[in-house]
């Protein structure tokens, strides 16, 4: 092997600029799909316990296509299938917005996201005792705001430990991205090595750019889990 290392290439322009780039495309489509991906997840897992039984099963549908759907192919039926069944007048809207190839992979990372945020929910929801439900209605709350101010909020501090993972997965799919022509960390790593035949290189700042990424998330989740942590119960890390 008569590989030349030269890391100084990331620092030349316009390298260094495609990198940063490519970062920052990262954490804006990570953070706006989970951001998707918890409204949704949030509204479908609850769907999925309570209300009439067309909607339960109405939700539980979307959650068992969606999650069993590999998201590479969700990409692509995103990117290519989905527009040509749209009408033309929303066809000729979505291919004049700009940076077309982000927004549907948005859409794709979040509804993927969303289905597997929904079934954490509803097992969170589905933990909790039936005590606790006749407690809160006992207090002269609606069914609506049980949910509110009781169930939901109680549910949210369980499920903070699986959502971390889910955070952390969200971050990472966004690589994918890069088959539609999204150039976050992964697609500028790949142009940078097509330009400067420098693969190592570039495919190494990937990975530590996503190891940073990974590292900050754990902190932040960590602390919020502790934060919110239910007294009584074991927390991660707890002996």
């Amino acid at each position: 092997m008569n590989y030349q290392f030269d890391w100084a290439e990331l620092w030349q322009q316009p390298y260094a600029t495609w990198l940063l780039e490519g970062i920052g495309t990262t954490i804006l489509l990570g953070l706006l799909s989970w951001f998707v991906a918890l409204l949704l997840g949030f509204c479908i897992g609850t769907l999925r316990t309570t209300g009439p039984r067309f909607t339960r099963r109405l939700a539980e549908a979307y959650v068992e296509i969606v999650r069993n759907i590999p998201l590479l192919v969700q990409y692509f039926m995103w990117y290519f299938m989905v527009p040509s069944l749209l009408p033309h007048a929303a066809k000729e809207w979505l291919f004049n917005l700009p940076y077309t190839a982000f927004w549907t992979s948005l859409a794709t990372l979040g509804v993927y996201t969303s289905s597997r945020v929904a079934e954490h929910v509803r097992a969170g929801l589905g933990s909790i005792g039936r005590d606790q439900y006749r407690a809160a209605y006992a207090t002269g709350l609606s069914g609506w705001q049980v949910y509110r101010y009781v169930i939901v909020p109680y549910a949210i501090r369980l499920v903070i430990p699986p959502l971390t993972t889910e955070f952390l997965t969200c971050f990472k799919n966004t690589s994918l991205a890069m088959t539609v022509g999204v150039l976050e960390t992964t697609g500028a790593a790949y142009q940078i090595s097509s330009y400067t035949y420098h693969g190592i290189e570039s495919t190494t700042a990937a990975t530590v750019v996503y190891l940073i990424i990974s590292g900050v998330v754990v902190v932040g989740m960590n602390w919020l889990e502790r934060r919110l942590a239910v007294p009584g119960l074991l927390r991660r890390g707890a002996n």
